[in-house]
C-alpha cells in the first residue's frame, strides 16, 4: 500500500509540474536549449578526445561511445525527475525552508526529489540513445530486445545508485554549516568518472569508486551489459551496491532529520 501510494504521489509531482512549465513555455524551451547546448559540448570534446585513438585500456572505441551516451542518458534521467529538486535539498536545510516539506502529508524526501521534474530535458534522452545507437553500430553488436531490456533496466538502477550519492551528499549539511566545498567535491568526483570507465581504475582508485563512491560503475556495468562483457560476479556486485546504498540513503536521510534544526525550533 506504501508504494502504490508513494506511486500515485509521484504520477502527481510529475503531472503538477508538467502543468506549470506547459503555462509558462519558455520555461520548457529555455531547458531544451540549455540542455541540447549542454549535450552538442559533451559530444565535442570526447569526439575532439577520442578523434586520434581507436581504444582505451582494452576498450574499443564503439564501448567508449557507448559509454558516453550512456552517461549523458542517466544524466538526462536525472535532469528530467530529481536534479533540480535535489540540488535544493542543501538550502531548505540552511535556511528552514524543509518545515514546509515535513509538515505537508506525503513523503518529504519524493515530494523534494521531484517536485522541479523538468520536461524540457527529455529530448535528451533522445539525442543520447542516438548517441548509445551510434556506439552499437560501430561495435557490431546484435541487438535482441532481451539485451535492450537488460541494458535498460541497468540503466535505471544506475541512475538510482546516482540519485542515492546525491542525496547522501545533501543530508550531510544536516550535521554541518557550510556544503559548499562537499558540492564541489561531488561535481568533481562526478566530472572525473564521466570521463573515464571504471574498468581503468585499480587499486585503491578502484576501492574507491567501485565500493565507498560507486560513481566507477554508473556508466560502465550498462555499457558492459551492451556489449556482453559483464560477467556474473560484476553484475552480483552492481545490484548490491545499488541495494546497499539505497538502503543507506533512506536510512541517513531519517537519521539527518532527527538532527534537523528547523527554523520554528
Amino acid at each position: 500500500m506504501t508504494l502504490r501510494r508513494n506511486l500515485k504521489f509521484i504520477v502527481v509531482l510529475v503531472k503538477m509540474k508538467l502543468a506549470r512549465t506547459m503555462a509558462f513555455r519558455a520555461g520548457f524551451f529555455g531547458a531544451f536549449i540549455g540542455d541540447g547546448t549542454n549535450f552538442v559540448i559533451q559530444l565535442l570534446t570526447f569526439t575532439v578526445i577520442y578523434s586520434q585513438v581507436d581504444s582505451i585500456g582494452d576498450w574499443s572505441r564503439g564501448q567508449m561511445i557507448i559509454f558516453v551516451g550512456t552517461f549523458s542518458m542517466m544524466n538526462g534521467l536525472e535532469l528530467l525527475f530529481t536534479w533540480y529538486g535535489v540540488r535544493r535539498i542543501t538550502g531548505y536545510i540552511r535556511d528552514g525552508g524543509l518545515d514546509h516539506y515535513l509538515t505537508k502529508p506525503g513523503n518529504a524526501l519524493l515530494r523534494l526529489s521531484l517536485e522541479e521534474t523538468n520536461p524540457g530535458s527529455a529530448p535528451l534522452l533522445l539525442l543520447s540513445g542516438g548517441i548509445v545507437a551510434w556506439g552499437v553500430s560501430v561495435e557490431g553488436i546484435q541487438v535482441t530486445p532481451l539485451l535492450i531490456l537488460g541494458y535498460s533496466v541497468m540503466v535505471l538502477l544506475m541512475t538510482l545508485l546516482w540519485y542515492d550519492l546525491e542525496i547522501i551528499w545533501r543530508t550531510i549539511p544536516f550535521f554541518t554549516i557550510s556544503a559548499n566545498s562537499l558540492n564541489r567535491l561531488e561535481d568533481d568526483i562526478f566530472a572525473l568518472n564521466f570521463r573515464i570507465p571504471g574498468v581503468l581504475y585499480k587499486g585503491i582508485f578502484k576501492v574507491i569508486f567501485y565500493f565507498i563512491l560507486p560513481y566507477g560503475i554508473m556508466s560502465t556495468v550498462p555499457t558492459q551489459v551492451l556489449t556482453n562483457r559483464l560477467t556474473l560476479p560484476g553484475l552480483v556486485h552492481a545490484l548490491c551496491i545499488v541495494t546497499i546504498f539505497t538502503a543507506i540513503t533512506l536510512w541517513f536521510w531519517r537519521f539527518g532529520l532527527k538532527h534537523y534544526k528547523s527554523a520554528s525550533s
